[in-house]
């Protein structure tokens, strides 16, 4: 299949194949699938990008910016960005969906890296992994930063619902990669998965109840040339590992929707043979019976958040 044919097909079914995938397609409940379908932030090479529920072209918001993530009350996205000029700093910009206003919150001199904001549940304020091995919570209201644990190499971390947590990629000197939660009334951060030799272990997110771990692998997948993936999940005890995609394919950056009904990702069609680019891919909350959201592929692309609307 041509990649034109393929987004034509894609574009057509946006207007009947996603609403009747989910079952909401016609009658009173119809008004329901704009919420299960969006809006959706993703960010990806051409900047931050917006896909509106019924739209198949994303709306540019920021042109330049990197791994956006909206606020629990839908109103800011926290978008990683640097000064213009010779310095080039790297910054966490918040990004009104409301006025289009951007405000620089904090910044740090070039050479500091900035990583994967992700807000606490009051939406008060946002924790980063600045430097690789310090992981900040950032008042948006006044800049002012606290560190939550440092010495460590981290990424991508992900406040729970509750408020009590943050999973965070880990990686250990002597054991390698792990999952850990950061228990913020202790400080403690316990081991909740350890990677195996030659797994990706990635992209972790809490479910919405906060009790396991939903993340990207490769662990059934070990022996393949490419990298496929899929979602699983484990407790925060760390047992009771789950597969929750049997399909390999190429999947990262897993988001639950707002009503904690829902869990999206970024992937690739079977129909594309090369991961390229991304589309969003949606899951019911028992991962079963996954729709495409249609639309042109968002090159490069490396963070999907699913943003209330506003």
């Amino acid at each position: 299949m041509t990649t034109m044919n393929r987004r034509t097909l894609l574009r057509a079914a946006a207007l009947t194949g996603a609403a009747a995938a989910t079952g909401l397609a016609g009658g009173p409940a119809a008004s329901a699938a704009a919420g299960v379908n969006g809006p959706w932030i993703v960010t990806g090479s051409p900047g931050v990008l917006q896909i509106n529920p019924g739209r198949t072209t994303p709306q540019v918001l920021l042109p330049p910016g990197a791994d956006a993530a909206a606020s629990p009350d839908g109103r800011y996205l926290a978008v990683i960005g640097q000064k213009p000029g010779p310095a080039f700093d790297p910054t966490l910009d918040l990004y009104d969906r409301v006025t289009g206003e951007s405000r620089t919150l904090i910044t740090d001199p070039f050479g500091v890296h900035y990583e994967w904001p992700t807000w606490s549940p009051d939406s008060t304020e946002v924790a980063m992994v600045i430097g690789d091995s310090r992981l900040v919570a950032v008042n948006v209201d006044t800049g002012a930063r606290r560190v939550l644990v440092e010495g460590h190499h981290m990424a991508r971390p992900n406040w729970s619902r509750d408020g009590s947590m943050i999973v965070t990629e880990w990686f250990s000197r002597s054991d390698g990669g792990q999952l850990r939660v950061l228990e913020l009334a202790t400080g403690k951060a316990r081991l909740v998965y350890q990677r195996v030799p030659g797994e990706f272990a990635d992209h972790a997110v809490f479910t919405p109840d906060s009790q396991r771990i939903v993340f990207s692998t490769n662990r059934w997948y070990l022996d393949q040339e490419r990298r496929n993936q899929s979602l699983a999940s484990v407790r925060l005890g760390g047992t009771g590992l789950k597969l929750l995609t049997d399909e390999p394919r190429f999947i990262i950056s897993p988001v639950f929707s707002p009503d904690g009904r829902y869990c999206a990702a970024l992937s690739v069609p079977d129909s594309n043979p090369e991961p390229d680019g991304g589309n969003i891919i949606v899951f019911t909350s028992g991962f079963g019976e996954p729709w495409w959201i249609p639309g042109d592929e968002y090159d490069d692309s490396m963070r999907l958040d699913w943003a209330p609307a506003v």
